[in-house]
């Protein structure tokens, strides 16, 4: 069976694992990421952290990233442009406005400025120990990660219930690994 076609089954039962974490755990959950420590302290040159409204049955980072922007870090949001592009990244604070972009997802205006993110907080369907995350299929966050990962060091933090973890995701060559994971139970490094 091809990869492709792996993914879209793999896909299929991950969303039903999220669903179900997700009625156990919606609202427990954004109050055990925003009072777990984060991983790394903003400072000068290492202070954007990225993260997402929520879509579906994702976590809700919101309270995290309001946590992050008292702990100085520059907060902001994922844009999607378009099919094959790269994400881009609008700064906001939780509770600014917001409009609705692609799929409906809330996004900040295009008048809030455009930053670029060092620690991205990244949404997912099923991941693995080892760093590998199953998306929806787009592919929108290995191109981000990718494009970022030649201009600078960043980290790739995924984000989801621990109902999530599977023993291992399908995956290729054009897959970006993830460096951390945070659930509603703990945080890892990958690898």
């Amino acid at each position: 069976m091809e990869l492709d076609q792996i993914k879209k089954e793999a896909r299929v039962a991950a969303t039903a694992a999220r669903l179900l974490a997700h009625d156990a755990w919606k609202d427990r959950a954004p109050l055990a990421l925003a009072a777990r420590p984060f991983p790394f302290e903003a400072r000068a040159d290492f202070n954007v952290v990225s993260a997402f409204h929520p879509y579906q049955s994702e976590i809700d980072t919101r309270l995290l990233l309001g946590k992050l922007a008292g702990e100085g870090w520059t907060t902001c949001l994922p844009i999607v442009l378009g099919k094959g592009v790269p994400l881009e990244f609008r700064r906001w604070l939780p509770g600014e406005p917001l409009t609705r972009g692609v799929w409906g997802i809330e996004r900040p205006p295009d008048t809030s400025p455009l930053v670029e993110p060092d620690v991205l907080i990244i949404p997912l369907l099923a991941f693995d120990r080892q760093g590998y995350r199953l998306g929806y299929g787009g592919g929108f966050y290995d191109r981000t990660l990718e494009k970022l990962r030649v201009l600078k060091n960043i980290v790739a933090i995924g984000v989801g219930y621990s109902g999530q973890e599977v023993d291992a995701v399908p995956h290729g060559a054009h897959d970006q690994p993830l460096d951390y994971m945070m659930t509603e139970k703990e945080i890892f490094k990958c690898g």
